[in-house]
């Protein structure tokens, strides 16, 4: 009896006048259930819920988010209709998130429901709302189609056809706008031929609603019918849709076109897209507003992929070319973060005839974020153009970025050292990158230094124990005599990081001696981090006698941390 205690206190606070009791109660459903066993959940919790719908719009959503999962506690899927009346009446509310809830809640109800129990009681659940007399219950109703729809009958799935026809020409902008959100997921699940003969009409019809945010929503399924339609009536039926809504008055459909873009010329192929695809993407390049340059900007790669070398130069390097120098930051960035991936698109000589001085002008750019894009794929062009060419531009925004006011910029070009130090070889870091490293090592910035000591271990392993016995372990070793107790903290830190990587000779002879001068040091922050550094490097005698002489030293000092 005392463990069921818990249980009835859940089941109480269900009918309690406090808001937070009930929510605490519905958020637990689940155990309530487990507790009240199948045939009790069916028979009396169930019931419960239908007959107190709550006033408090968290504890709906609560309620609403527990019922989706909710089918293994009523006896599984052949009992799983019972939950659709109280989805149903969440379905209906004024609060949209609810509603969206409801609305996903049923489709996982749905999706587990026999095929025998879609036809009697989901679909004609679809079929209520869909119909209601209030534009809540036909804007929920939009999302139910595409599960309802695949396991109904014949004579179903021709309502439901209807239905959707009839939610898309719905006077409320609100419904039209829901329909327009989901029809292309509808579309997905409806035969090829219906689509084309049915639904894309539908979709037509929607593009030149005289509502925005209906013709905003439209376009995210140009995507989802490319993919329904066959190759010839995507070509012949929605290529015309597309080109239109290119155009379209408002921005934020053009924007939508940009991002949809790159899953349209997949579909459509390589032909349509070189000759009727890639002037609308120019267009969108060039658009007035900056967002739609930015979405479009960071296609540049994905469409290119899509072109011959001769209409990347001809078509899409002038748009780079002029987006270099674009008066958005946020356009720059975007395209910083692909440019360099058209490099091998282009080989070795349009690289460096067009790309390169782009790549100029984003290196030289006063926003952190457009260089370090940038720095972030210099593997692609590297691969096309080489090294040496490479570091003549790189090494002037690096120096610059590593100084940058903005510690995040800093912290970041560290971050991005080993990236680049693989990319282009040990000589060029020990000749040109390691000097900056070393100066990392002592920022003001401890995250900073933190990151260059973490840095410094994956070069090391990148280029191999011996590399790091000549040209790595002796400029570390040589900052220990930093006047500043955090910057020698950071050298014993480091230390301790390539003591796993170098060969046993360089942590006996070169790295001990280190810390045991460090363990006389007057700060006791260096004394403790030296008398920590020993345990975590391998084990063999040596060793293990030298961490017990500075431990040793260490307890014999006066300002020993303990």
């Amino acid at each position: 009896m005392d463990a069921l205690l818990p249980i009835a206190i859940l089941i109480d606070s269900l009918k309690s006048d406090e808001p937070l009791q009930r929510l605490n109660s519905i958020s637990r459903l689940g155990t309530i259930a487990l507790a009240l066993g199948e045939d009790r959940t069916r028979t009396e919790l169930i019931p419960f819920l239908s007959g107190n719908i709550d006033d408090e719009d968290e504890v709906l959503l609560a309620e609403a988010e527990q019922l989706g999962s909710f089918v293994p506690y009523v006896g599984g899927p052949s009992h799983a209709y019972l939950l659709l009346p109280l989805l149903e009446n969440l379905s209906i509310v004024d609060e949209t998130i609810v509603r969206e809830k409801a609305s996903e809640s049923l489709c996982m109800v749905g999706s587990q429901l026999p095929e025998s129990a879609v036809c009697d009681h989901f679909a004609p659940l679809v079929k209520r709302l869909a119909t209601g007399e209030w534009f809540t219950s036909r804007v929920s109703s939009t999302g139910l189609f595409a599960t309802a729809y695949p396991r109904s009958t014949p004579t179903v799935k021709a309502e439901l056809r209807v239905l959707y026809s009839a939610l898309c020409r719905d006077e409320t902008p609100m419904v039209r706008r829901a329909a327009a959100h989901k029809l292309g997921t509808f579309a997905k699940s409806v035969e090829r031929d219906y689509v084309s003969r049915e639904l894309l009409p539908l979709f037509t019809d929607l593009m030149t609603d005289d509502q925005d945010s209906v013709r905003l929503l439209a376009v995210e399924s140009c995507s989802s019918f490319a993919v329904a339609l066959s190759r010839e009536d995507t070509i012949r039926q929605l290529l015309p849709v597309v080109l239109k809504f290119s155009q379209d008055k408002s921005w934020r459909v053009r924007y939508n076109v940009a991002a949809q873009l790159v899953d349209l010329c997949a579909a459509m192929g390589a032909d349509v897209t070189r000759s009727d695809l890639t002037p609308v993407f120019v267009r969108l390049l060039r658009d007035t507003e900056a967002e739609v340059r930015v979405a479009a900007a960071g296609k540049v790669s994905a469409i290119s992929k899509l072109l011959e070398p001769a209409q990347i130069q001809s078509a899409i390097i002038p748009c780079v070319s002029e987006l270099a120098v674009d008066s958005s930051q946020s356009v720059r960035a975007a395209l910083a973060g692909v440019v360099m991936e058209l490099a091998p698109m282009l080989g070795k000589r349009a690289t460096v005839d067009h790309l390169v001085p782009v790549f100029l002008q984003l290196l030289k750019d006063s926003f952190p974020d457009v260089r370090l894009n940038v720095i972030s794929k210099l593997d692609q062009v590297n691969q096309v153009i080489g090294t040496e060419l490479l570091a003549q531009s790189l090494l002037p925004a690096i120096k610059e970025l590593a100084e940058d006011k903005a510690w995040r910029v800093r912290l970041a070009i560290v971050e991005h050292i080993p990236l680049l130090a693989s990319q282009l070889g040990p000589e060029f870091f020990q000749d040109k990158l390691g000097p900056q490293c070393m100066k990392s090592l002592e920022d003001q910035v401890a995250s900073i230094r933190d990151a260059t000591a973490h840095t410094l271990q994956k070069i090391a392993k990148e280029f191999g124990p011996e590399w790091t016995k000549e040209h790595l372990v002796p400029q570390v070793i040589g900052l220990i005599k930093n006047s500043h107790y955090l910057y020698r903290m950071t050298v014993l830190f480091t230390i301790s990081l390539l003591a796993s990587i170098v060969p046993q000779a360089v942590l006996i002879n070169n790295m001990l001696p280190v810390i045991v001068s460090a363990a006389k040091d007057k700060v006791q922050s260096p004394e403790c981090c030296a008398a920590l550094c020993p345990t975590t490097f391998p084990k063999p005698e040596a060793v293990t006698q030298t961490g017990a002489v500075c431990c040793a030293v260490l307890c014999s000092s006066t300002t020993c941390c303990r």
